[in-house]
């Protein structure tokens, strides 16, 4: 297992250790690796799309130079970076994230998280997703509005057994295949007792063994996190058949939880791994099942105490939450763009799946877009959560957009209009025309960013430069290789017409 590098003291309100407890120099993160005997270096940042890179170093050649000077690597090899002729990037590790990577067997290794830097001008780069995180904390602060900035994302995925998948030019498939998938209640026994117990299709949520058969790898995941110093809530099975899964993080403040995000997904990738298994956070991997969401949970603070209540407010919510949703709704279309931004979120966002298409707020209504849970009315856990974001969202970008939208509605005191706490799905065609929707594809959510994006631009949080360039990727690299090739389906519906 791994060590944080810190002990646990005093828990912030959102979770996690006091910065008091962590490393803030150099010179401390070196000691711990000496301490431990480390005899590499692990360095990590992320891209544009949000997936982490690393590379390593042999510890007799990193000291605390590297902590003020950085160390260069090739930003144009790097999604949404840089052009080929402006490459050279600096990478400056955090001593605040360093832990002992706890899949680097044999060898201890200490990672880090690191910010990126221009070389030339010695700035932040304005495309380094962390650094957009930390822009956006400290706005919040800029504009006196809190103190602090709370997330809570609850990411699911799928643990499946094998996958296989192509495209060509002549063929396009994916087979996945899971003993949990409802789909092997018939499968021949082949020499592998077929014992059943398998939760049917969108009845997969909180079975026990033997139909859970996933509970050992969970734990596993959790106790990996744990060590890593992030705090765990729970953990359980999910709705899909073919082991959907969840692991709840308590909330904690946006880089760090952008943060653990990323760690997250990489504990999960791993221990699924280890286990002859294989994790994906797509969003929708199986046709006619629950996808996988990111609902996120956010609040703000001052001075230790949460601005989001108010026990005489409707759900016990303040009229500062109420304009923080106003704002969430407004800019909702784009919003999507950067919360749920691949092509494939959108096969999750359709009616009929628990999904949050519907732009209203509501208390309890899980097909809302914002939902205030009413599990406790203490005031600390008033918040509001929004469901459409994803797990494939970029945590920096999808949580700083996300508190941007909620502070322009606080700002501009937008009114999200009244709650909606009916079931939607039984609403008269008529009213139903009254409620409005997501967008229904990437392409959509785009065009919304394009046409919506100055409450981003508002304390120089996000850059137009970032903007362009995400949206450019987007376009060229998802939305036209998806809608050029031949879908399968649509050899079903048009081959022998």
């Amino acid at each position: 297992m791994s060590e944080k590098l810190a002990v646990p003291s005093e828990s912030l309100p959102g979770g996690g250790l006091t910065p008091a407890s962590t490393p803030t120099t150099g010179a401390e993160a070196l000691e711990f690796a000496k301490a431990r005997k480390v005899a590499q270096i692990d360095l990590k940042f992320v891209d544009l799309p949000g997936q982490w890179h690393h590379f390593t170093i042999p510890i007799n050649q990193f000291g605390e130079d590297q902590f003020v000077e950085g160390v260069g690597f090739d930003g144009s090899s790097i999604r949404g970076f840089q052009a080929i002729q402006e490459s050279d990037m600096l990478l400056f590790p955090d001593p605040s994230t360093a832990v002992i990577d706890p899949f680097s067997t044999g060898v201890p290794t200490l990672s880090m998280i690191c910010n990126v830097k221009d070389p030339i001008t010695g700035e932040p780069y304005s495309r380094d997703p962390r650094h957009v995180a930390q822009k956006a904390e400290a706005y919040v602060k800029k504009t006196g509005l809190a103190d602090n900035a709370y997330f809570g994302p609850e990411a699911e995925f799928f643990i499946f057994d094998s996958v296989r998948f192509d495209q060509n030019q002549y063929s396009g498939y994916y087979f996945i295949d899971s003993d949990e998938g409802a789909w092997n209640s018939g499968r021949p026994n082949d020499g592998k007792p077929n014992l059943g117990h398998r939760p049917r299709y969108k009845e997969g949520y909180f079975p026990v063994a033997p139909i859970d058969t996933l509970q050992d790898i969970r734990t596993q995941m959790t106790m990996t996190l744990i060590a890593l110093g992030i705090d765990i809530e729970t953990h359980h099975h999910e709705v899909a058949t073919a082991g959907q899964c969840e692991i709840d993080m308590r909330y904690g403040t946006l880089t760090r939880m952008a943060d653990q995000m990323l760690t997250y997904k990489y504990v999960i990738h791993n221990v699924a791994a280890r286990n002859g298994k294989t994790a994906t956070f797509m969003p929708k991997p199986l046709f006619s099942d629950n996808g996988s969401g990111m609902h996120v949970h956010q609040s703000l603070w001052t001075a230790g105490k949460p601005l989001f209540s108010d026990p005489a407010g409707y759900a016990g919510i303040s009229q500062m939450a109420k304009w923080y949703i106003g704002g969430l709704l407004k800019h909702a279309p784009a919003l999507l763009a950067l919360t749920s931004p691949t092509t494939n979120s959108y096969r999750r966002l359709v009616p009929g799946y628990e999904a949050p298409v519907n732009l209203v707020f509501s208390q309890r209504n899980r097909s809302a877009a914002c939902r205030i849970p009413m599990y406790s009315q203490n005031p600390k856990a008033k918040r509001v959560e929004f469901r459409c974001p994803d797990p494939l969202a970029n945590p920096y970008l999808a949580f700083s957009a996300m508190l941007m939208a909620g502070l322009d509605g606080i700002i501009n005191k937008i009114d999200p209009g009244d709650p909606l706490d009916v079931d939607i799905f039984e609403l008269s065609a008529e009213e139903k025309a009254h409620v409005k929707t997501v967008p229904g594809s990437l392409p959509e959510a785009l065009d919304a960013l394009e046409k919506d994006h100055a409450f981003l631009l508002e304390g120089g949080v996000f850059t137009k430069d970032l903007l362009e360039v995400y949206i450019a990727y987007k376009r060229s690299r998802e939305i036209d290789p998806v809608r050029l090739r031949p879908h399968p389906y649509e050899f079903y519906l048009y081959y022998e017409l």
